[in-house]
């Protein structure tokens, strides 16, 4: 614990002792909730830098003074292999700053909604073995979607779901950082290990990563589609599925009253360029523009499934088990006969059916088919596309407060056919995975001035280049960044920055280590082509593509219908299931799939 407090005293240049109480406190809540390797990673580096402090000081890191802290930064920072461990740790150690000493949150007004009634029993009032017609494995898009389906055809339906329910109390009375840390996949802290390591941030609860994702809506390209149908995907009536889901989370433009400055700004800038730019289509009726979609909206605006598909399909006569591990698809000659679940306390039980639906997302389902036996086909798990993203943040003479608003708000398309999509994103404080750059009391004044900055975020449709390995409780995920993926992101950072230029940005914090910090477009082109793949700032979000359909039986391990190949009444209905990169915000292609798989089990 004395490494840690000295390590965020020391990176965040800190000094009032109790801000230091606090963050360091946040920080430790932070290693506790990440899978082992990570947690050990983060107490490592943090007793790497006390060791060095010890051995050039004389003192460790948390009986250095203020002075002595900053000449530790700068000697950390010009030698590269302690400068990667600071750069590692602060994004963390930020986050737990940013919940801690930046203005929280407003107090959440009334509820746009109720929250909804659903049959939802937790794993551990669940009894040891019961059947059904059909076991859907997954709440999330994909399984909300084929839930619903099928129980309004009649079957009795049980959906399995890992993570437990939250509720618009939990949102509204616990802090942001205890909220992302209970919401995600390991914290938050699920990496793609690479060229270069991408942090895959994963959301698990009840309705899946519709609860902490941005709301945002976009239809199938019709080009990605029209490649769908040359692989043999179930695209033929795909628009009016496309409706259906847009009726069922009731999709419409962004209002411009709620957007908040940083959305205006990137309209603005988008607007001086001549570039296509309009407020981002959302399921969220009512959004007050409170920027913590992800971390589940106080106020019940974000229509995820778990306000409309969940409780249709409960109204229907669905059951929902949360907090229960789908462990093995139970299998007997060749044919599905149920499921086996973990509850949290180690134990088991089991759910009889001859149809289950798998559709726990793209990196566990490859897991969830391997324990059980199924996973022999050669591509299951490979092909993995997971839209990479960098975020740039220009420094702006007046206060923008990027987190008041709409977290992600303006759609910029003037790059989206070159597989550029650029979006006005904000987080609550300590929320943003962007670095602000320095280190020490350099680094603190970067927090002290980040409400004048707006950020921008760009995703780019990349080469399906990842893959999922593993069969047991933990995917191991690799992803190696294409060299024409790197050059869209290149190209991405300039563009992102002349919006920002344009805008009025007095300068643009690059996210680059080398150029952290630059002042008009020339020195951003610059700063961007010296980049190097490693420079790159990542993070990913929307994997896809590891149990692909598709008609070619040696490429595909799904067929055109969803029947997972090799095994009779496994169907798969999730972002695995995706034949590519679908170039966009992927919650309403998920579920139209979804729906086309589903109207297809018998």
């Amino acid at each position: 614990m004395s490494a840690m407090t000295g390590a965020v005293a020391t990176l965040l240049g800190i000094e009032d002792a109790a801000d230091l109480d606090r963050v360091a406190a946040g920080a430790e809540a932070i290693a506790e909730s990440l899978p082992s390797p990570a947690r050990l990673g983060l107490r490592t580096g943090a007793g790497t830098l006390d060791v060095l402090a010890r051995i050039t000081t004389g003192h460790a890191l948390d009986g250095l003074d203020s002075d002595a802290r900053d000449a530790f930064c700068a000697r950390v920072a010009a030698r590269p292999s302690t400068a990667r461990i600071a750069e590692l740790m602060k994004i963390p150690l930020l986050l737990a700053a940013g919940t801690e000493l930046l203005p929280a949150p407003p107090p959440p007004r009334r509820l746009a909604r109720p929250d909804p009634a659903l049959d939802c029993t937790p794993a551990a009032q669940w009894p040891g073995c019961t059947t059904a017609d059909a076991v859907v494995i997954g709440s999330g898009a994909g399984g909300a979607m084929a839930a619903r389906t099928l129980a309004r055809r009649g079957m009795a339906v049980v959906v399995l779901e890992e993570g437990r329910r939250f509720t618009s109390r939990d949102f509204r009375e616990r802090p942001p950082l205890d909220r992302f840390l209970a919401l995600y996949r390991d914290g938050g802290a699920t990496v793609a290990l690479g060229r270069p390591p991408v942090l895959l941030p994963e959301g698990r609860a009840v309705g899946g990563t519709t609860v902490v994702n941005s709301g945002t809506c976009y239809r199938t390209p019709g080009h990605v589609l029209r490649r769908w149908a040359d692989a043999g995907a179930p695209v033929e009536g795909f628009g009016a599925r496309l409706d259906e889901v847009e009726a069922t989370l009731r999709v419409a433009p962004q209002p411009l009253g709620p957007l908040g400055r940083n959305g205006r700004l990137a309209l603005a800038g988008a607007e001086r360029l001549g570039w296509r730019a309009a407020p981002l289509r959302r399921n969220a009726p009512g959004c007050v523009g409170s920027a913590q979609c992800a971390v589940g909206c106080p106020h019940n605006a974000k229509y995820g499934v778990h306000l409309n598909a969940l409780p249709q399909a409960c109204e229907a006569g669905a059951r929902i088990v949360s907090e229960a591990r789908a462990e093995r698809i139970l299998v007997e000659r060749g044919t599905a006969t149920g499921v086996r679940a973990r509850r949290p306390d180690g134990t088991f039980f089991e759910v009889l059916a001859p149809r289950i639906v798998v559709a726990a997302g793209a990196t566990q389902t490859p897991l969830l088919l391997r324990r059980s036996g199924l996973g022999r086909h050669p591509e299951l798990g490979r092909g993995m596309a997971v839209h990479p993203a960098t975020n740039l943040a220009g420094r702006f003479a007046e206060p923008v407060e990027s987190w008041s608003g709409v977290m992600q708000s303006v759609g910029i398309e003037e790059l989206h056919a070159d597989g550029i999509l650029i979006e006005a994103t904000a987080s609550p404080p300590g929320m943003s995975s962007f670095p602000l750059p320095g280190l020490g009391r350099a680094l603190r004044r970067e927090l002290a001035r980040a409400d004048r900055l707006a950020v921008l975020g760009a995703m780019i449709a990349d080469a399906p280049s990842g893959r999922v390995r593993g069969a047991r409780r933990r995917a191991l995920l690799r992803y190696d960044l294409a060299r024409e993926d790197a050059a869209r992101l290149r190209r991405a950072i300039v563009a992102m920055g002349r919006v920002l230029f344009a805008a009025g940005a007095e300068e643009v914090l690059t996210g680059l280590p080398r150029s952290p910090v630059v002042r008009d477009e020339a020195e951003l082109t610059r700063a961007a082509a010296m980049a190097s793949a490693a420079d790159l700032h990542l993070a990913a979000f929307h994997p896809t593509g590891t149990a692909k359909l598709g008609a070619d039986a040696d490429r595909a391990p799904v067929d055109p219908s969803g029947r997972l190949r090799g095994v009779r009444g496994v169907h798969v209905a999730d972002a695995s299931v995706l034949p590519s990169c679908p170039e966009v915000n992927p919650q309403l292609t998920i579920m139209a799939m979804a729906l086309a798989i589903a109207d297809g089990i018998d």
